[in-house]
């Protein structure tokens, strides 16, 4: 029986990590995620681009052209290109990799040094392998804290760290291009490998939109995923929606810039009632084939304006209508949602995986999906069948120079990450037109950011 994924929409992302206490120890090292990318960079079929990368920074290709994707910076350097020097009284996002000196907290108290579980867990890599009272952000919290001493008892405290702020660019010496040239962007690549999965932070996927709902006692649930394509509009699920035409949208809204359910960054994120949703006409689950299962969601504007492009909020690009991907062409998801198949609760941080694309007859054989598979969607998967998500969030491919395109919205699959069973996602470029109809933006549907061959 398909999965009907409903009153919670979850992702679901499994990795195959180890639980041993050293195992756990050694994925938050930076330094062995160096040597890996050190060693891995030597079996590349092509070579790196030298001189891109400043300070001792490592240039990323890119998996699918080989060309240079973006700067691993060292500690204490940041920027496209690795030119700016942080040093150690500002953070950067939301402060993971915060290797500064700073020791107190907000209300002025000492931190406490950091005791040896934590040191041996999360710090053996630090300064003086975490033997030490500086702030670091080691549970994916808001910021960098410590624990600081209040009347005999040892509480958290966020640290008072100024944000990191790149110096201004020079005034632009042509026209500004229109928003939708700008789409697909991404600020920076930053995640953290933990038991259960990869969390990754907001900049990495800003174009990752949070759908809640407000339930009768006026609590604000987590309904779905969404992708920002304009800046009143967001693409779903229309699953999402089991109250179908009947949803009232004034009980939903959408927050963008959110890494975490259950912590809200006023600073980052950036929330907005929903004005009108948008069901596909065609969407039916009465057979469970979730056919034509795309949704759009309005923003309701706040003095006239929806979504400000930021580090942690930009649109994603949308592919020509009916452009399609070779399989084995490797491509992200995104997500907030279940950490394993079966559990109650939802994973709380934003998360990502990295699937690869399944020839539309593979997807179709008896022993996958048959025919419950149409033209309207798309099979991916891992080989070794052990990421999946669901939730209406996107799956966005690299195609060149950076760009980020929409090609698939996570829409059902037949438990999670079970070999043989791979994601289905709905085909977005089969959509262009309708999208376009119901926004009135046929610039963002055109494709004019694709590279042309």
């Amino acid at each position: 029986m398909i999965n009907t994924m409903s009153s919670a929409v979850f992702l679901c992302l499994l990795a195959a990590l180890s639980t041993a206490e050293a195992v756990r120890t050694l994925l938050f090292s930076p330094e062995l995620n160096r040597s890996f990318f050190f060693f891995f960079t030597l079996s590349l079929p092509f070579p790196l681009v030298d001189g891109v990368c400043l300070n001792g920074g490592r240039s990323v290709p890119s998996f699918v052209t080989g060309k240079h994707l973006y700067c691993e910076c060292l500690d204490g350097f940041t920027g496209t290109h690795c030119e700016t020097a942080k040093g150690d009284s500002c953070v950067e996002g939301i402060g993971l990799y915060y290797r500064g000196t700073v020791s107190k907290s907000v209300s002025g108290k000492t931190c406490e040094n950091w005791d040896s579980q934590i040191r041996n867990r999360y710090l053996s890599s630090d300064l003086h392998s975490g033997r030490h009272n500086y702030c670091r952000n080691i549970q994916y919290r808001l910021r960098p804290w410590c624990y600081v001493r209040k009347t005999y008892q040892l509480v958290k405290e966020y640290c008072d760290i100024p944000r990191f702020t790149p110096a201004p660019s020079a005034a632009p010496t042509t026209p500004q291009t229109p928003a939708e040239q700008t789409c697909g962007q991404r600020s920076s690549r930053k995640q953290m490998k933990i038991v259960g999965g990869t969390v990754a932070a907001v900049e990495s996927h800003p174009w990752i939109a949070a759908i809640f709902w407000r339930t009768k006692s006026k609590e604000n649930v987590f309904r779905c995923g969404g992708t920002l394509i304009s800046a009143c509009w967001v693409v779903t699920a229309a699953h999402c929606f089991p109250e179908g035409s009947q949803a009232r949208h004034r009980r939903f809204s959408v927050t963008l810039g959110k890494n975490a359910l259950n912590e809200s960054d006023p600073t980052v994120e950036q929330t907005f009632r929903v004005e009108q949703i948008v069901i596909h006409e065609g969407f039916n689950n009465s057979e469970q084939n979730y056919n034509n299962d795309i949704a759009l969601l309005k923003l309701l504007a706040k003095h006239g304006k929806c979504a400000e492009e930021t580090n942690w909020v930009k649109t994603v690009c949308l592919p020509p209508p009916l452009q399609s991907l070779q399989p084995g062409v490797t491509c992200d998801i995104a997500g907030y949602g279940k950490e394993k198949f079966g559990l109650w609760y939802k994973s709380q941080y934003l998360r990502e995986a990295q699937v690869n694309i399944l020839a539309d007859d593979v997807c179709r054989q008896t022993d996958y999906y048959g025919d419950m598979v149409n033209n309207n969607m798309f099979c991916a998967a891992l080989p070794d069948w052990s990421q999946d998500a669901w939730g209406g969030g996107p799956l966005v491919c690299e195609v060149q120079n950076g760009l980020f395109f929409l090609f698939g919205i996570i829409s059902w699959g037949d438990g999670c990450a079970k070999e043989n069973r791979p994601g289905v996602y709905t085909r977005v470029t089969n959509y262009n037109t309708w999208i376009a109809e119901k926004t009135r933006l046929p610039s963002i549907t055109a494709g004019t950011m694709f590279p042309q061959k």
